[in-house]
């Protein structure tokens, strides 16, 4: 039976990973670490909701609470345009080296479940950090699960975000919802 860390990116999008993996025989250890949400009461939300999540699935998770926006903001301004690259790495390459020093078998994200998410890059940064610390990079396609996963988010009353979590991403939501009219 393999052993797996999980970064969770939030609650919502934990839930249909959880059920694919539990169900084909992995024990799963969540991770918890997203220091560049914005604003804090937004990382405030999706930390309470994984708790949350923790207590209605019991689940093991691992908190790694530290709000990094400085640092992001140091590492993306005047590249925007790969902010997310950076964002996959720095959460996935904590969550390699966090599942190599507890002897684990792998590591995976719940980000693969998103349709909005950069599947590919996160495979790709995934299998590199794989390598990197020598531990695999469980990577599977869950996106097919997006609308169940979605589903019992809201059956569960968990706190549903609007956007990615970057103060770039919540500017790009409601610059589209300004240009929409709305």
């Amino acid at each position: 039976m393999k052993k797996l860390l999980m970064h969770i990116c939030c609650a919502n999008c934990s839930i249909y990973p959880l059920h694919n993996l539990l169900e084909q025989g992995f024990l799963i250890r969540g991770y918890w670490i997203n220091p560049n949400i914005h604003p804090y009461l937004e990382y405030k939300s999706r930390l309470e909701s994984v708790h949350k999540l923790q207590e209605l699935m019991d689940l093991d998770i691992e908190y790694d609470d530290q709000y990094g926006l400085r640092e992001f903001l140091r590492r993306v301004l005047h590249d925007e345009e790969n902010r997310c690259a950076y964002c996959y790495t720095m959460r996935m390459e904590q969550t390699a080296q966090t599942a190599q020093k507890m002897g684990l078998d792998g590591f995976t994200t719940t980000l693969l479940v998103s349709p909005y998410q950069k599947f590919d890059m996160i495979k790709d940064i995934g299998n590199e950090l794989g390598k990197r610390y020598a531990i695999e990079f469980y990577c599977a396609d869950f996106r097919p699960g997006w609308k169940k996963t979605m589903q019992q988010s809201k059956e569960f009353g968990l706190y549903r975000q609007k956007y990615c979590g970057c103060i770039f991403s919540e500017m790009e939501r409601y610059l589209k919802k300004g240009s929409s009219g709305r």
